[in-house]
């Protein structure tokens, strides 16, 4: 029965940093972004970065190599290559990005 529970638990955790990688992609494909989308983007890619390199990232990416995982889970946050590279992307953008209100205020447009 634990077995069950440890994959429901995996299922859960592999659902929710799916979701945040696809919300932090759509953020970084954004050219103008609000202050508090590029708070909202920090926190998911802090959260996606520190679960990258996690034991539980590792476990999660055993049972998807494992075949343990269903078939219909979206699972994009397992590759490796992808999540390694949105995080690259939001690093490289980090660096060459104007700190102080890239975008024109909502009261300039």
């Amino acid at each position: 029965m634990k077995r069950k529970t440890e994959l429901e638990a995996q299922i859960k955790r592999i659902t929710k940093y799916e979701d945040d990688m696809r919300e932090a992609e759509r953020l970084l494909a954004e050219e103008c972004r609000s202050s508090e989308d590029d708070e909202r983007l920090r926190a998911l890619t802090a959260g996606l970065e520190a679960y990258y390199g996690s034991d539980e990232w590792k476990a999660d990416y055993a049972a998807d190599e494992a075949g343990l995982l269903p078939k219909e889970l979206k699972r994009g946050v397992l590759s490796e290559d992808g999540l390694y590279d949105l995080l690259e992307d939001y690093e490289a953008e980090s660096e060459n990005r104007i700190l102080d209100h890239p975008c024109p205020d909502e009261d300039e447009q």
